[in-house]
């Protein structure tokens, strides 16, 4: 039931303006918060209006202590907004009403506006673990027939902590199981994204594996498309003899948007702190001639690879005659690059802002490394101990975005292949080492 405000309230409409007044802030919301519906009304209806000073970050504070008055107002106000923009300010206002709500979201998860329904949905995203009970309200979402509503509530669900992965996994793994059908593909990805192959049933498995198999024969090679890239390149098209050498285990057929994307999510993972980041890679098809190996666990210049990516590119190349490894942030972060021939080591060099990259540096400069710094004016060989501080930061930014100009000098690099690549054999994803030891992340990827 509304509350109605206490009695000698201030008009809510000075109230309002007050809540924008650094000096008045403080008694403005407190007394607010006391006015119930008639200041829940209040704050919506400034909120609706392009001429007041409130914003939902001012009044949400306070529509939140409001609490269950609030919920309708800002419900109607939803549906009520005069213009986009006044919807997006009471919108905002709604999605914040806290787990004092979540009751109230959930009933609202049926309501005849999609608006109202993809809004309940946040709010109870934001409600944290306070809104854990209320995410099974949710699954009937993934089949609801407004597209924005079903992928919100599918994102909301695979936002979910391990408590919640615990109380979902049941009900999705019974959706994929008895339906209805039109939950189904959503209940998937969560399933995914939630608990990864181990909790997928072994139909499940087999379906993706089918749909990998189906799609794959008509799919043209696409680069890579993360923020960090790390690969390996090695020549010819002996992906089983890589496979060997490199010591991975499990190959499993994928198609470059699946190999890609699973790249793309766990090199946001790698590190230390997280060796499930290094777990996988992907292993293309032969390209033009040379086979890659995608991954963070590919990376020549991270502390924790780095000496192990020298030792197994040397045996590659005694084994290939050559390899090279490669690090390239594609967003100014850095590059290095390694070079092996006939099992030895021609050239490592870093670049990437850490103060350690000196401390990797092997090897006399590549050619292409010389004529780029000719290109600057700088002397082709040079002693970094002896060079001006002008010229060595002039080198330091050029070398920044240099790995795949000096990998295509070498006539291999994954970030320049597309649909007229020539193509021979199917990618994989293996495990590498650590992936056999910790498990791999779990995630939902696109086929």
């Amino acid at each position: 039931m509304d509350s109605e405000p206490s009695e000698g309230l201030e008009p809510p409409g000075v109230l309002v303006e007050d809540l924008v007044r650094p000096d008045r802030r403080g008694p403005a919301s407190n007394e607010s918060a006391r006015g119930g519906a008639v200041a829940a009304e209040a704050l919506v209806r400034a909120l609706t209006d392009p001429s007041s000073p409130v914003t939902w970050r001012e009044a949400a504070p306070v529509l939140r202590r409001i609490g269950h008055p609030a919920f309708d107002r800002l419900a109607r106000g939803l549906l009520d907004a005069p213009t986009a923009e006044a919807r997006e300010e009471v919108g905002h206002a709604f999605i914040r009403l806290g787990a004092g709500v979540v009751d109230r979201y959930a009933a609202a998860l049926s309501h005849p506006s999609p608006l109202v329904r993809r809004q309940s949905v946040r709010g109870i995203g934001l409600c944290a673990g306070d809104g854990r009970t209320a995410l099974p309200a949710l699954l009937p979402l993934l089949g609801d027939t407004d597209r924005e509503v079903s992928r919100q509530a599918r994102d909301t669900l695979m936002a979910g902590d391990k408590e919640a992965a615990e109380i979902l996994v049941p009900l999705l793994r019974r959706i994929r199981r008895d339906g209805p059908g039109r939950q189904r593909a959503g209940a998937l990805s969560v399933l995914a994204q939630l608990g990864g192959e181990s909790v997928l049933s072994e139909r499940d498995v087999a379906a993706i594996e089918r749909l990998v198999r189906v799609k794959a024969p008509d799919e043209r090679p696409t680069a890579p498309w993360t923020c960090w890239n790390h690969w390996i390149a090695v020549p010819g098209g002996d992906q089983a003899g890589i496979i060997e050498t490199l010591g991975l285990v499990g190959p499993r057929q994928v198609t470059f948007a699946l190999g890609n994307d699973i790249v793309d999510a766990d090199s946001h993972e790698a590190g230390p702190d997280d060796p499930s980041g290094y777990a996988r890679v992907f292993v293309t098809p032969e390209l033009d001639g040379w086979t890659f190996v995608l991954g963070a666990w590919c990376d020549p210049c991270d502390a924790e690879r780095a000496e192990d990516v020298l030792r197994l590119c040397t045996r590659l190349s005694a084994r290939f005659g050559s390899a090279q490894a490669y690090y390239y942030g594609a967003r100014g972060d850095g590059s290095a690059w390694l070079v092996a021939a006939h099992g030895t080591v021609v050239r490592r060099y870093c670049e990437t802002g850490d103060g350690e990259n000196p401390l990797l540096t092997l090897g006399d400069p590549l050619p292409f490394e010389r004529a780029r710094r000719a290109e600057l004016g700088l002397r082709p060989e040079w002693d970094p101990a002896l060079e001006s501080d002008d010229d060595a930061d002039e080198w330091k930014w050029a070398a920044f975005d240099l790995a795949s100009d000096i990998a295509e000098s070498f006539g291999a690099s994954p970030l320049a292949i597309g649909p007229e690549t020539v193509t021979r054999g199917r990618g994989v994803v293996a495990l590498t080492p650590y992936g056999v030891a910790h498990g791999v992340p779990t995630g939902a990827h696109p086929v």
